[in-house]
């Protein structure tokens, strides 16, 4: 690896936990580089959207999870806010 490389992290992945459950469901979401838990229904969806949204957005940029600096993620979350 060259000095200017940043390392890749190959098994980057996103963790959203809802903590407004308010009934008895248990909801669970996986993707290709994300793991949802909990919320309530509309909270979940939310999650799920965001997450979504985000592997878009890196696809079209051409980049993993993994390879996306920190402050580029932070950048796609904030765009990819609903």
């Amino acid at each position: 690896m060259m000095p200017s490389q940043k390392p890749h992290r190959a098994d980057a992945m996103l963790l959203g936990v809802g903590l407004d459950n308010r009934d008895e469901h248990k909801r669970i979401t996986k993707g290709e580089n994300f793991f949802l838990v909990g919320g309530s229904e509309e909270t979940h969806e939310r999650m799920t959207e965001t997450a979504i949204k985000i592997n878009e957005k890196l696809q079209a940029r051409g980049k993993t999870l993994g390879e996306a600096s920190q402050e580029e993620l932070g950048d796609i979350i904030a765009e990819s806010q609903p």
